[in-house]
């Protein structure tokens, strides 16, 4: 007990948490204010569960038969015939040389174009259905909805909202806490919590890893955000990123459901939304006063830094995004429509798409 007292002293020491003179002891609850409870950072872990078993049954029950009904096919690709030697080639999971296919050739005796029939006809059967894929857009375009909806709903009334700046009037021990932003920091944190679990088992994207830090570095920032009671600016960082995905997952319903000129409207959509927010209003609003204006008005500490420095690491991440997503665009007015998919794919259809680009049939 004494070793880990000593441990967690250690880790909840006051001078890296906290602004100097300002001790744990102060954020005890009081008639006047409510302060963040870390603590409370242990309720997002079952929500996070719940809210899979809710996707799992508002796919299964409600998503799916609404995209059977728009005509989008669950029909599973052809299956290869069982053959031990290319199979082992196929689970290495590297593309295959020339040479290797001609080895693979001589070593059953097949034509080299069979072989190559066989593997491409056990990659795709590997890939998910257009109804799978449907229905995971779909989730996550509905989350997106409700969050961005009910971001707004709690916020309208806030100050910060309006003016920046009361994020840091009277930080720490002078802003209190209401039901609503404490509603809306775990109903957030749980569903990236079930992001970085449904990640493994989603559809395989080229930008798997990107999106998986960028999940780990949201939830980080949210919990950091929270013990160091910095949920004000945490607010403005989550509504202003749920709003452009929900063009972007609509826009992939749109394709999926072939309905082509609506997923050019969202398309277009997403890419304004998507620049105005992540690349303007992101950096220049919320960054700008984290970096700029909080130093000016409150004493920063160690973990202040580490909660700015996650803030920059997912604007880097957005500037990636960006630069895809420009591409992307600048490809589809070319060809006239969107065929290419905008940050996200599946693995193997990035390999077969030309110049990188992603197609929105992941």
């Amino acid at each position: 007990m004494d070793l880990f007292k000593t441990i967690s002293d250690k880790f909840w020491d006051r001078d890296v948490w906290l602004p100097p003179n300002v001790t744990w002891a102060d954020f005890k609850p009081n008639d006047k204010y409510v302060y963040a409870d870390h603590r409370h950072l242990l309720f997002p872990l079952p929500l996070a569960v719940v809210m899979l078993l809710l996707r799992f049954a508002f796919e299964k029950y409600w998503l799916a038969p609404i995209g059977i009904s728009l005509g989008i096919k669950n029909k599973k690709a052809k299956k290869a015939p069982p053959n031990d030697i290319l199979e082992k080639a196929h689970q290495s999971k590297e593309k295959l040389k020339h040479k290797q296919i001609t080895g693979l050739a001589k070593q059953l005796d097949w034509p080299e174009r069979k072989v190559e029939r066989w593997l491409r006809v056990r990659r795709s059967q590997d890939k998910p259905t257009t109804l799978v894929k449907f229905c995971e857009n779909s989730w996550r375009c509905t989350y997106y909805i409700l969050s961005f909806s009910f971001g707004i709903f709690v916020l309208w009334d806030k100050p910060w909202l309006w003016d920046i700046k009361q994020c840091w009037v009277g930080y720490p021990l002078q802003q209190s806490l209401s039901d609503d932003v404490w509603w809306y920091y775990m109903i957030s944190l749980s569903f990236y919590y079930s992001l970085c679990i449904s990640q493994f088992f989603d559809v395989k994207r080229k930008d798997f890893w990107q999106m998986f830090i960028h999940h780990i570095a949201t939830v980080t920032l949210m919990s950091l955000s929270w013990v160091c009671n910095l949920y004000r600016a945490g607010t403005l960082v989550l509504v202003v990123h749920d709003c452009a995905d929900i063009f972007l997952d609509a826009a992939k319903m749109a394709k999926y459901a072939s309905f082509q000129k609506v997923c050019d409207i969202l398309l277009g959509v997403f890419t304004v939304l998507w620049i105005v927010t992540r690349i303007g209003i992101y950096p220049f609003w919320i960054i700008y006063s984290t970096s700029v204006t909080a130093p000016a008005m409150v004493a920063v500490f160690p973990a202040y830094y580490i909660f700015n420095s996650l803030l920059i690491l997912l604007l880097v991440l957005h500037v990636i995004w960006t630069y895809l997503i420009l591409r992307v665009v600048y490809n589809s007015i070319l060809m006239g429509q969107m065929e290419k998919d905008i940050r996200s794919s599946s693995s193997e259809e990035l390999s077969e798409s030309s110049g990188g680009s992603q197609s929105l049939k992941d």
